[in-house]
């Protein structure tokens, strides 16, 4: 096989990505082959498809057997003598949308495709995946704040889609809960063990193993993020000591083990709806041209048509512009960021200079002294695998008893530490390649390693070069609280803007994705022998079930917001400086984006009291759709019935009551108008006055430009003007902000302005 040193990296990310190819995620989370390995057709032809139909009136009941005979109808008729048997039914969807999920040939599907009621069929696709301190970062502490008014999440039941759980980590511990709420229907398929009032319900529909334990880890960890118990104590090798805990440490668990089969998934959401989860977790995601062929944001629909809050992460295909995923408006979109505690690790070089990394293998034994230093590229110039510690590149040099420094890519980084290892290396310095400039991982390493940024291993080259006999020791400074640029947004984190609706500024927010301490299903190990019940990785994956937490402790503050609103109070609150009170920057320490950022990082407390909302009810959808130009039957996947787009509203995405602004400039007309509905969840009698920070080159009009409410959830509207001035920059987009202030309430929506004809230009 031909080794490719960044197989593994951002770099090769292709910028067509706008076609619906799978989402790579490939930084810090492990992906997943397809449910069925033969699903590049080759066995008898049969492949699984979703299908999509229509369903006539005499068949919109909720007695799923008569869906399931509607769907069946829908299958080819076949013979004892037929070579291929019967097409399988694998699911009959009855909430997400309706359809169903078949193995069928090419041939059955061009069949099908000439019965009535019949509206699309495509081949599933495969989706890829997407703490002791977290939580005090967040501002949450026991006993006092929102988590005491919130009553830490009791009486809300999260819905974790992905690779199932671990139900015995003590993270799970039912202790100080109460038993599920009446309305819960959900079943228990553990074979070993039962359900708690922790993990309520835990169900599979990942066929090869017929269990929702969790054989990847990536699961346990995204639960325990969210809803994880109190445990004290909680530790990896000694460092992030603590009480580990999770954002709603007292919400329940419902575990739909889904990983990663889009047919799978669908019947999670199916499943989780029918359940009665408040909220979805979903740290999973794909790249589509349009919403309707997103799996996720359909059946996301249709939870949030029942009320149920959907956190979706944004993807890890960033640095890059227009590579976020999961925008549909009625998910909350979630990218990543930095902690301020860090696993230091420094890199001292034998002429004094040292550079701060990560690494969470600290061990306590290593020699205060200078090792030989080496830059893998360098002990092989002919191998242009060299750099990346290829094991095969590094047994043709002599590394014994020298710290070697490798180039992140080609091959996971704890493989590289084991190379350098098998070598003799006494221990490794990664550096980072440039688009991932600052981000650093703290891994659990099998030698002495600190991972350190890319400015900082230019110098460290610089260095090697400079002298005959560089050296080099690693100082381990253990576990380090206190890091003012935090929250920074993580290189992996996608970007926007939202491809299949730029209209729609995504992602919707920040939160904690670097470096989580959470539960982990297995014990991790290092050269030590020693063990641990808690992982770090990293991810977006880590800071959807932040933000999921979050909106079940909302949920049980405020029962009767709608998702809309819930989503609106984490924006319109959103931290945009960090602890430094500068502004939030990106990887590269400069001030970031709002195609970074999106409203900012979460802050859940300010969340908990945000004056106004920005409200969305399922209907107000409907024109949103049509304004795509999609077609009725399109339109209709999502609302599952038959909709006329000519006699429906229809109304440009900015127009939707979002509580952000994202309006593209293509020419004429330079000036766009939109208005926006807030509602009065603050003071009954309440002032607000308008703030504005004008995009460059653009002027922005807010009329009306106070706000007087006389009573609460009272409505009222304001329009804004966008008028693109001569003095426009020549850039691809310009930002601002507007933001509505009364005595006690700072209400504030970013603005985007894209100043592009074609959107491919990102």
């Amino acid at each position: 096989m031909t080794r490719n040193p960044h197989s593994n990296t951002n770099s090769q990310i292709n910028m067509a990505f706008l076609s619906t190819t799978i989402t790579i995620l490939c930084i810090f989370c492990i992906t997943r082959l397809p449910r069925f390995a033969s699903e590049i057709p080759h066995r008898n032809s049969l492949q699984t498809y979703i299908v999509h139909v229509e369903a006539p009136d005499a068949h919109l009941t909720s007695q799923s057997e008569d869906l399931e005979s509607w769907y069946r109808s829908f299958l080819p008729a076949t013979t004892a003598s037929s070579s291929e048997g019967e097409p399988r039914l694998v699911y009959s969807y009855r909430h997400v949308f309706k359809g169903f999920a078949a193995r069928l040939s090419p041939e059955q599907v061009k069949d099908m495709e000439k019965k009535q009621g019949f509206v699309s069929a495509r081949p599933q696709k495969s989706m890829s995946l997407h703490t002791t301190h977290s939580p005090n970062f967040l501002g949450l502490n026991q006993n006092m704040g929102f988590w005491k008014t919130s009553n830490y999440g009791k009486g809300v039941i999260i819905g974790m889609l992905d690779t199932g759980v671990l139900p015995e980590h003590p993270s799970f511990s039912d202790k100080g809960m109460p038993p599920p709420p009446p309305k819960w229907k959900g079943k228990c398929q553990f074979n070993h063990t039962k359900c708690n009032n922790k993990i309520i319900g835990a169900r599979y529909f990942y066929a090869e193993d017929q269990s929702p334990l969790d054989d990847d880890g990536h699961g346990t960890h995204t639960a325990s993020t969210a809803a994880g118990n109190f445990v004290q104590g909680a530790n990896l090798f000694g460092n992030a000591n603590g009480t580990a805990a999770g954002v709603a440490p007292y919400a329940h668990l419902a575990i739909y083990k889904v990983c990663c089969g889009e047919v799978d998934i669908l019947a999670g959401m199916d499943a989780a709806i029918e359940d009665g989860v408040d909220v979805l977790s979903i740290s999973l995601g794909l790249h589509t041209e349009t919403l309707y062929e997103d799996s996720i944001a359909v059946g996301a629909f249709s939870a949030m048509q029942k009320g149920i809050f959907i956190s979706c992460s944004a993807g890890n295909d960033g640095p890059y512009l227009s590579a976020v995923g999961n925008g549909a408006p009625w998910i909350l979109t979630v990218g990543a960021s930095t902690i301020d505690r860090t696993l230091r690790a420094k890199a001292v070089l034998g002429n004094n200079q040292q550079f701060d990394g990560q690494s969470a293998f600290h061990p306590n034994n290593f020699p205060r002294k200078l090792f030989p230093l080496v830059y893998a590229g360098f002990l092989n110039t002919s191998d242009d695998f060299a750099p990346y510690c290829f094991s095969d590149s590094l047994s043709q040099s002599d590394i014994r008893g020298k710290i070697v420094v490798c180039e992140l890519g080609g091959t996971p980084r704890i493989e590289k530490g084991r190379a350098v290892k098998s070598g003799g290396g006494a221990g490794m310095i990664l550096v980072n390649y440039e688009e991932n400039a600052n981000t650093t991982s703290a891994d659990v390493h099998v030698l002495p390693t600190t991972h350190v940024g890319y400015a900082d291993g230019l110098k460290i080259k610089a260095y090697i070069n400079s002298t005959r006999k560089p050296t080099a020791t690693i100082s381990f400074q253990g576990t380090v609280i206190g890091d003012d640029r935090a929250p920074v947004v993580a290189a992996f984190s996608s970007r926007g803007p939202n491809y299949p609706s730029p209209g729609i500024l995504k992602p919707d927010i920040l939160g904690p994705g670097v470096n989580i301490f959470a539960a982990w299903p297995t014990s991790v190990e290092n050269k030590t022998n020693t063990k641990s019940t808690f992982n770090i990785i990293s991810g977006t994956s880590m800071s959807c079930p932040h933000l999921s937490g979050v909106a079940a402790l909302l949920k049980s503050s405020h029962p009767d917001w709608s998702p809309a609103a819930i989503k609106s109070a984490v924006m319109t609150t959103a931290d945009v400086v960090n602890s430094a009170h500068n502004p939030i920057e990106d990887e590269t320490f400069v001030a970031a984006d709002v195609f970074a950022t999106g409203a900012g990082h979460v802050n859940p407390s300010r969340a908990n009291d945000p004056g106004l909302i920005y409200d969305i009810q399922p209907k107000d959808y409907i024109p949103y759709l049509c304004g795509l130009n999609y077609t009725n039957r399109q339109v209709g996947t999502f609302l599952q019935r038959r909709v006329n787009c000519s006699v429906e509203s229809s109304i440009p995405q900015a127009q939707l009551n979002y509580p952000s602004f994202s309006v593209i400039f293509d020419g004429q007309p330079a000036s766009q108008v939109y208005t926006r509905t807030v509602t009065n969840v603050g003071e009954p009698v309440s002032y607000y006055k308008v703030e504005i920070s004008p995009p460059r080159g653009v002027d922005v009009i807010v009329k009306p430009t106070t706000l007087k409410f006389s009573k609460l959830n009272q409505k009222m509207k304001y329009e804004v003007r966008f008028k693109l001035l001569a003095s426009a920059p020549k850039t691809t987009f310009v930002q601002g902000f507007l933001k509505w202030t009364s005595q006690t309430h700072s209400v504030r929506s970013p603005i985007a302005i894209i100043l592009l004809s074609e959107m491919d230009s990102f």
